[in-house]
């Protein structure tokens, strides 16, 4: 067993991770870290659990401790749900020390040497821990990418093929996205809010690396241009978005495309049997009906329509978050990098 911890492990994201690495089969939760306030108690005494699945009573009784480099030094990987401008600095340092990052934060995915991976687009982007130890640094940082960019380019990997050289996305995202206190109930009730900070900019910008070619030293961004649009909605879990591509490819074969997709990965325990499900039905996805495919880690895909024009949804705050670092860290694992 790896012995794991969670950084920020009482909010949103690091409820999830608390989630879905209680009883992994590879990883041992041993760590939970949160602000000075919850340090020194029981995880179960200063969590506000507030997820829709059962509180995993056995890590209940860890002790939680401070969020420091010396607090995670004897692991293997943390995972680490902080906020941006606390990651930035803690990450490297942990990085450092010896330890593995596989991070939710947005801090350090458009760095050079760090890997943006999602593991059935990009796995040999992994080549890029090589990188950073070559560098100095013993252990690493892996980065998940933002969850409307996971949903989108888990959408286009079995449109990749095809090619296109622009994309345009609409996105309709959940208010999970923004944490358990990020939107007043008065702003969002009856409303859509057409702006998220800075959501649009890491829609155009995270795709072309994730997409783009490693060449054993540095990845060279996709050759094609995003514009986005990005829309919170009155939905707790589950981003939508409408996607146009510029390809002249026939619709019937991409959806056959779709149907037939397998990704290049296999054998992780948070591997879903379908990383991409398309559906025929004229009204789906959505995010009620369809978030919880595969466990919270299936993109699903419909109105595939001429032009090239489709809708996709994901579960935000699993396969686009927590769920997402965690399948980093079993590929990690599975190519031996740990």
């Amino acid at each position: 067993m790896i012995n794991v911890g969670v950084l920020g492990a009482t909010g949103a994201v690091g409820q999830r991770f608390v989630q879905l690495l209680a009883n992994h089969p590879w990883f041992r939760l041993t760590t939970l870290t949160a602000s000075d306030r919850s340090a020194g108690k029981r995880y179960q005494d200063v969590v506000n659990w507030r997820l829709d699945v059962p509180f995993p009573e056995e890590v209940g009784s860890l002790v939680v401790e401070p969020t420091t480099v010396s607090a995670v030094s004897d692991l293997d990987i943390v995972f680490s749900a902080l906020p941006a401008d606390i990651a930035t600095t803690l990450e490297t340092d942990i990085a450092a020390a010896g330890v593995g990052v596989c991070s939710n934060a947005s801090s350090h995915r458009m760095d050079r040497n760090v890997p943006l991976v999602v593991p059935e687009v990009n796995p040999d982007h992994l080549g890029l821990i090589d990188v950073q130890r070559d560098k100095g640094t013993d252990g690493f940082i892996v980065a998940n990418p933002n969850c409307s960019t996971i949903v989108l380019c888990l959408s286009l990997a079995p449109l990749m093929p095809f090619g296109f050289s622009n994309l345009t996305v609409a996105t309709m995202q959940a208010i999970s996205g923004a944490g358990f206190q990020g939107i007043p109930a008065m702003e969002i009730y009856d409303n859509v809010v057409p702006y998220i900070g800075s959501e649009e900019e890491k829609m155009e910008s995270e795709p072309l690396k994730i997409m783009g070619s490693f060449d054993g030293a540095e990845v060279q961004n996709a050759p094609f241009r995003v514009s986005a649009s990005c829309h919170r909605v009155p939905v707790i879990d589950g981003h939508t978005m409408a996607i146009w591509a510029d390809t002249a490819a026939p619709v019937a074969d991409v959806i056959e495309a779709y149907k037939a997709y397998t990704p290049p990965i296999s054998g992780l325990p948070h591997l879903p049997k379908e990383s991409v499900n398309y559906t025929n039905e004229p009204n789906r996805p959505q995010p009620r009906l369809d978030r919880n495919r595969g466990g919270g880690m299936t993109v699903s895909v419909g109105r595939m329509r001429e032009g090239l024009r489709y809708v996709a949804m994901g579960h935000n705050t699993i396969r686009g978050a927590a769920g997402a670092s965690v399948l980093n860290a079993e590929l990690i694992v599975s190519k031996k990098y740990v």
